[in-house]
């Protein structure tokens, strides 16, 4: 397959197009951002252990049922993926308080939630990624209530599936991004990365952070964090 021109570049990946219109290749970057990206750094091999994350938790949740854009891993840093549509907005499920949410309502980070939370927000770095509401989307068309009752399923049943799959590594799925879109025959399709840019992660013994909050908060040994995460996820 042959590797053409760039089609976008985000904070955290290039895509490319490829001599296939419904395949891309994605290349994870070690560039690092927080707060709206008004934080910036680099962290060593953060694409190198994002790609195999993604990879390998795709893997995954697509062998439970889910279906992502993954097709396969070619390096370090890049893979094949399908070419989706993307959904305007990005979807966050939270099993504890934590993060921007803790912040918003003045709860002390780590308080347990009674039940799963999913918020939207919109995919707009120039706004912020503002939050969303079901009746926002709906009123402005963002994405049709069929489908948005479908995102809402569908990440649910990753939550559980991360969840469990942590749980068996020492880690507790504090919360997670994620964003879908249409592939082209109009299949809800998980797309983007799951890693630990993506989501929170806490050790289950010490209640130690081991994600990207470690670079937001200057917490320190980043690169390790990251490196020891991919370690108890490739564990199988």
């Amino acid at each position: 397959m042959e590797t053409r021109a760039q089609v976008y570049e985000g904070k955290a990946k290039i895509l490319y197009a490829t001599d296939d219109p419904t395949l891309l290749v994605q290349h994870f970057k070690d560039d690092a951002t927080a707060f709206n990206a008004k934080k910036r750094g680099t962290i060593h091999d953060k694409g190198v252990v994002n790609n195999r994350m993604s990879e390998h938790l795709f893997r995954y949740v697509e062998a439970h049922g889910v279906h992502t854009h993954f097709v396969e891993r070619t390096d370090d840093r890049r893979m094949v993926v399908r070419r989706l549509t993307m959904l305007p907005i990005e979807v966050i499920v939270r099993n504890r308080i934590a993060g921007s949410l803790a912040k918003r309502i003045g709860v002390k980070e780590g308080t347990a939630a009674r039940r799963r939370i999913i918020e939207f927000s919109l995919k707009s770095d120039a706004l912020g990624d503002p939050l969303l509401t079901d009746d926002h989307i709906l009123a402005l068309g963002l994405v049709e209530e069929e489908t948005l009752n479908e995102v809402k399923r569908i990440a649910g049943q990753l939550d559980d599936l991360l969840t469990a799959f942590f749980a068996q590594r020492g880690l507790e799925l504090i919360d997670f991004k994620v964003e879908f879109g249409l592939d082209a025959e109009g299949r809800l399709t998980l797309g983007d990365e799951i890693c630990p840019d993506t989501m929170r992660l806490w050790d289950m013994k010490s209640g130690e952070k081991k994600d990207k909050d470690r670079f937001r908060h200057d917490l320190g040994q980043v690169e390790e964090t990251y490196q020891e995460v991919l370690a108890r996820v490739l564990a199988d």
